[in-house]
């Protein structure tokens, strides 16, 4: 990625990277919930209770930390091993979205990553811009219409024509304003190189799978739910031909 999309800012133990246009007034304190006060709204909708809608009149942003989920979570729940700032969770999130707002893919526009290190291990946060005035898909399947289903196969077969894996493509990390689609949280996502260039499916599969398994998790016990007629307008649109 250009370094052009990025500033690096570190003070003592802790790195910054910072989109250009708002390294003049960026500050370590935005990566603080208490910094915000009553600006920071906790995000209800997926996750594991680490993300806030940031909005102080002249932010939109959202603030996620990075926190483990399973088993591991019970014993560490937001401590990663060091391995240099540039393998860790946040940077990495960060320059895979900066490559990807800048080529015109419906993502989030990143602000800033920041990695905090504490011997062997850190933790860390991101702040992303707010995709204003739309909906996880997981909070409106029952009024999606077949345009709706198939703007998302079409979406999701862009982003898999570029060689980008999402790590946890589930319905709610799809955002819907009106017939527009966006991806959100990119965290463990990465290129797969070789998807440019290869017909090699298993992983785009396996992307669609996770999806269609939140899908079905949401309404396993809804026996008034057919989503069935959905999800095939999304896989035709995914594959037209």
């Amino acid at each position: 990625m250009s370094p052009n999309n990025e500033v690096s800012i570190v003070s003592n133990e802790i790195s910054a990277l910072v989109a250009p246009e708002q390294a003049d007034t960026f500050d370590f304190r935005w990566f603080d919930i208490a910094f915000w006060q009553n600006n920071a709204i906790p995000v209800s909708a997926g996750g594991r209770g680490s993300a806030w809608f940031i909005d102080s009149g002249k932010q939109a942003w959202v603030l996620r930390l990075y926190k483990r989920g399973g088993v591991v979570s019970q014993l560490v729940s937001s401590s990663y091993l060091y391995l240099g700032t540039g393998k860790s969770r946040p940077f990495r999130e960060f320059r895979i979205l900066s490559e990807l707002y800048s080529s015109g893919f419906p993502v989030p526009e990143p602000i800033a990553a920041m990695v905090k290190r504490a011997g062997l291990v850190y933790t860390g946060a991101i702040i992303v811009g707010r995709i204003l005035n739309a909906r996880p898909m997981g909070d409106c399947l029952q009024d999606l219409d077949t345009e709706a289903w198939r703007a998302v196969g079409k979406t999701v077969r862009r982003f898999h024509d570029a060689g980008v894996y999402h790590a946890d493509l589930n319905c709610f990390n799809i955002l819907l304003r009106g017939r527009e689609v966006f991806l959100i949280d990119f965290d463990k996502a990465r290129f797969f190189s070789e998807a440019r260039n290869s017909s090699d499916e298993k992983w785009k599969a396996k992307n669609l799978k996770r999806l269609k398994r939140s899908i079905d998790k949401l309404y396993s016990s809804d026996t008034h739910t057919d989503v069935a007629p959905g999800w095939a307008a999304l896989l035709t649109a995914y594959n037209p031909s």
